[in-house]
């Protein structure tokens, strides 16, 4: 190798080392998040195994979309693309447990605690504040999405665990913890989105957030962002519909829906 070469390869490998520990942490993440909705919504061995082969599968869809780029602003979908990636399985997952009879079941089973327990996953947004460090990623998006994820996944345990001790009493302070969840990731999109190239840029600093795109980032926006979104929704439907704070029937939407009588 010359030396030109080695000074070039070396000056990748800090770059490829994140990409390589981000895709085992977000890989590790993905799987923790479904094996925890799956065990919380599932009443048997059969039900949880097919809760999560089906978000297997679509994390897998996830993973060859960001592996063709077909998302990417380039040659691909762009923003819009990725905006339906963000939001179509979001509406998918709710309309599916309100109209699943076991799944509705699940949903008023399922504790609290776990719901709000599974964003500790989010302390991963420390690798929005690598990427901006490594000049991979711009601000506001990069450090707006990683310190509010930060703050979420610290204080996901404390306020599980909160659920846990006092249940119903409790609501007031997961209201606010869930809101300000709720409020983070749509900054992050938000941000994401006008940060990339294409008709919705209105930030233009450079680096853009296009690698939100590609391998392994996709995996944020793509899987985990609305499968958390959508656990952020069942928390406030669980709040709102007289559930205790450790399961129960419940009553609101997913009971009263139209698809709740099937």
């Amino acid at each position: 190798m010359t030396p030109a070469a080695y000074v070039e390869a070396s000056s990748l490998s800090p770059s490829v080392n994140i990409d390589l520990l981000s895709s085992i942490e977000l890989t590790a993440s993905a799987a923790i998040v479904i094996a925890a909705l799956s065990i919380g919504f599932g009443f048997n061995a059969g039900t949880r195994i097919r809760s999560a082969a089906w978000l297997s599968v679509w994390f897998v869809l996830v993973v060859i979309l960001a592996a063709t780029r077909a998302l990417y602003y380039e040659h691909g979908l762009g923003t819009p693309g990725l905006g339906l990636a963000v939001t179509l399985p979001i509406a998918i997952l709710c309309i599916t447990v309100a109209c699943v009879k076991s799944l509705r079941e699940g949903f008023h089973r399922v504790s609290l605690s776990l719901l709000v327990g599974v964003h500790t996953v989010r302390l991963l947004g420390i690798t929005f504040i690598v990427l901006y460090g490594a000049g991979r990623l711009p601000a506001p998006f990069a450090p707006v999405a990683g310190w509010g994820d930060i703050f979420v996944g610290l204080t996901a345990p404390l306020v599980a665990w909160l659920v846990y001790q006092q249940g119903a009493n409790a609501r007031p302070i997961v209201r606010i913890w869930n809101m300000i969840g709720i409020v983070d990731l749509i900054a992050a999109v938000a941000l994401g989105a006008t940060s990339s190239p294409g008709p919705l840029r209105l930030i233009f600093a450079e680096p853009s957030s296009a690698i939100m795109t590609t391998l392994p980032w996709l995996l944020i926006p793509g899987f985990l962002v609305p499968l958390l979104m959508s656990v952020h929704i069942a928390i406030f439907v669980r709040l709102g519909d007289g559930t205790s704070g450790q399961g129960g029937e419940g009553r609101g939407f997913y009971r009263d829906s139209a698809c709740g009588a099937k």
